[in-house]
């Protein structure tokens, strides 16, 4: 039944989706509009101060897309709220439209090196539209608690 059910709409459900996905990667329809919207265009600025544009998409963990992109953040806690390694300062118009840090984001931010007003950990920073064009400045100095040359890789 399920088979004839499956032939007369077009073919078994992997077919359709995979045909779905090919119609997607191929720049037809509405779902190929889709994923466009969900991008977000942000910059990060490294510690020699190189701007380096990225794309994200929307609930994007900005450690995450820094280390995905050669970036020196490193997270040494893998984005368990446990370090401050991956503090950053966010672009000033950007700042308000993130939530506020929590309790604990504050407490470990107070062990971050060169605290500012625009200090968050990137780790708690996920990707929405309103953060499109947004800087993240990586700290010139930074509390590295990997000592053996490890460089955390995102799940």
């Amino acid at each position: 039944m399920a088979a004839s059910m499956a032939a007369a709409s077009g073919g078994s459900v992997t077919r359709r989706l995979l045909r779905g996905a090919v119609r997607g990667l191929s720049g037809g329809g509405a779902a190929a509009e889709e994923p466009e919207a969900a991008v977000v265009n942000v910059v990060f600025v490294d510690r020699t101060g190189r701007h380096v544009p990225v794309r994200g998409r929307v609930g994007d963990n900005v450690l995450h897309l820094a280390q995905r992109h050669g970036l020196e953040l490193e997270g040494a806690c893998e984005a368990s709220l446990a370090c401050s390694t991956c503090h950053v300062y966010v672009s000033a118009p950007h700042l308000d439209r993130l939530p506020p840090p929590d309790e604990r984001e504050d407490d470990l931010l107070d062990q971050a090196p060169q605290l500012q007003e625009n200090s968050r950990l990137g780790c708690q920073i996920l990707l929405t539209p309103e953060l499109e064009g947004a800087h993240f400045v990586l700290p010139k100095v930074t509390r590295n608690f990997y000592v053996d040359g490890h460089v955390p890789k995102p799940h």
